[in-house]
């Protein structure tokens, strides 16, 4: 007996007259629901509500094989990749006796010392456990450490052939540590500029043809260069997202191999070398505990995706240096996931999705694009004005969606928890890494910065709202009004029920309170609003606030949903006795 066996066949056709009539009963009239419906990302990629077999791009290929969507290789499962920026090799011990099967070490000055590397080393085995460097100008000194350890190393040192011993190193590599590569394209510098995700794709994939000319051009063949080289990329909530941006860094590179003369079946050197780290971007000093969620998603996307390493930061890295506890969370994030999800046991889960393969299939385009104009440029490292001038303008579209709250942040922007007690004192920050010029940003930090504001002054800044008849009639926009106040750290106090103006301005002059924000009903507004209004500035009110769309005498501003909330916020803040 089949499972669909009564169930009423839906095309199409058929989908697209239901949806035609639930968006009529939502005010809105038209005849193409898939456009009413669709919405865009950063990149112009349009995702839809509805995806079938006519929607699948083509042959993605198998697990392992050319065009390396589906993997590199034909293997499930992933490397849990620890990064440690201090000199500690208790803490590097334990990280491996506990899941961790791989280490990211950042050496360096504010880091790890070059001459401390062999005693963090001292009883891992490096020909079971890689480890990946991270050392900057220093990293010839770093990879010595390595190097003397033996043949049997495994791992990559971090280098680049472009603006570094790149090419000294690689030759290493390849003719007595077949274990090591030496090349890291990292694209999470351009993540963390505020970029999207085809902007990601493309910097990277310009990166690493550099690194490819610069290689070749030093007396490698096209296949060794390929295999010394491994690439970096940001891994966030948005697990789709992820998803689909690792597997079209796949084709990307399989086709910039082919190009290169080297094709996709030769021993697997199309396959790129993925190690995905969860955002930065997407990390919050507030609330960090929600971070936990947002790392687990991150990872589980990574390992979906096919990254073959990957790396989940502590929830608490916007605080400093993580502790032995925040450590543990990370490394068992990966190790749920992949031992008791049983994510690590199955191959390309995503894969044949029609959605997923349309929205790979559509990055990947729009990435090789931005790849394109950039080679145009003259490539990377001539282009350092496009790509800024690009990735700035993502920034700002994306600074307006979350100033608007249409990009939501949890605990920050959205449901936040003015009277939350700190996870822990805050310590000296992580070794942060090198940019290449690019700004770092955290999409919460401007939410943030407001809070600690608040949280600076000898009281917390409270707003008045004016609460205008029953309960129920004030309720859902007061909360709404209390939620988008608390997430620049103002405390709210509420008059009650209640009509009378003179009543709700004395309880505004008992509150202290030197804003004020109305909260009701539209029906109620056209009777009360201006009266209460009127009344609360004779009671000291410098600012009246309405939550709703709506003029009334005595309102200078409106709340409601898709305002532009950090702009209300800094406003309250000019007129609130607060010390900067």
């Amino acid at each position: 007996m089949e499972l669909a066996t009564g169930f009423e066949s839906i095309s199409r056709d058929g989908w697209r007259a239901l949806a035609v009539e639930v968006l009529r009963k939502s005010g809105i009239e038209t005849e193409a629901p898939e456009e009413a419906l669709s919405t865009a990302t950063y990149d112009g990629v349009t995702i839809s509500p509805l995806y079938d077999l006519d929607d699948l791009p083509g042959d993605p290929g198998l697990p392992g094989e050319a065009p390396y969507v589906r993997g590199a290789r034909g293997t499930p499962g992933w490397e849990v990749r620890q990064r440690h920026a201090v000199a500690d090799p208790e803490a590097v011990l334990a990280d491996l006796e506990n899941g961790v099967t791989s280490l990211w070490l950042v050496v360096g000055d504010g880091a790890i010392p070059v001459d401390a590397l062999g005693a963090v080393l001292k009883d891992v085995y490096l020909d079971l456990a890689p480890v990946v460097l991270e050392a900057g100008d220093q990293v010839r000194e770093a990879a010595e450490v390595l190097f003397g350890r033996g043949g049997a190393v495994l791992g990559n040192l971090g280098a680049s052939a472009v603006t570094g011993p790149g090419l000294e190193l690689a030759r290493r590599c390849v003719d007595g540590f077949p274990g090591l590569r030496a090349i890291t394209v990292d694209a999470t510098p351009y993540h963390d500029a505020g970029g999207s995700d085809a902007e990601e794709l493309g910097c990277s994939i310009a990166q690493g043809v550099a690194e490819l000319r610069a290689l070749t051009g030093g007396g490698l063949s096209v296949e060794q260069a390929l295999g010394q080289i491994e690439f970096r990329y940001a891994a966030t909530a948005d697990q789709f997202a992820t998803i689909a941006k690792l597997r079209a860094a796949r084709r990307l590179w399989a086709r910039v191999a082919e190009v290169c003369g080297a094709p996709g079946g030769a021993a697997g050197h199309g396959g790129q070398r993925q190690h995905a780290v969860t955002s930065s971007a997407m990390m919050t000093a507030r609330d960090p505990w929600v971070n936990m969620l947002r790392t687990t998603l991150a990872c589980f996307a990574a390992g979906v995706g096919g990254a073959e390493a990957v790396t989940v930061q502590p929830f608490d890295a916007c605080l400093g240096l993580p502790d032995a506890f925040s450590r543990r969370i990370a490394r068992n994030t990966q190790a749920l996931l992949l031992e008791e999800s049983g994510l690590g046991r199955v191959i390309d889960p995503a894969g044949g999705s029609w959605y997923v393969e349309r929205r790979t299939a559509d990055l990947a385009e729009r990435a090789w694009a931005w790849f394109q104009e950039i080679e145009a440029a003259g490539g990377i490292t001539r282009a350092a004005g496009p790509v800024s001038e690009r990735i700035a303008a993502t920034r700002a579209r994306r600074a307006d969606d979350i100033a608007h709250r249409r990009f939501p942040i949890t605990g920050v922007s959205e449901f936040p928890n003015v009277h939350e007690k700190p996870v822990r004192p805050p310590t000296p920050a992580q070794a942060a890494p090198e940019t290449g010029g690019l700004p770092r940003v955290r999409y919460a930090e401007e939410f943030e910065a407001l809070r600690d504001l608040a949280d600076a002054q000898p009281e917390r800044p409270t707003v008045f709202l004016a609460t205008i008849g029953p309960v129920a009639a004030h309720t859902a926009r007061a909360a709404f009004a209390a939620n988008l106040f608390q997430a620049g750290g103002l405390d709210t106090e509420t008059a009650g029920p209640g009509a009378d103006p003179e009543q709700i301005a004395t309880a505004f002059a008992m509150s202290g309170a030197s804003v004020a924000c109305l909260c009701s009903t539209d029906k109620l507004y056209a009777q009360h609003a201006a009266a209460v209004a009127t009344a609360l500035r004779k009671a000291g009110a410098r600012k009246v606030w309405l939550a709703g769309k709506g003029e009334y005498e005595g309102v200078d501003g409106n709340l409601f949903a898709g305002c532009d909330a950090l702009a209300v916020l800094r406003q309250t803040f000019d007129h609130l006795e607060v010390t900067r």
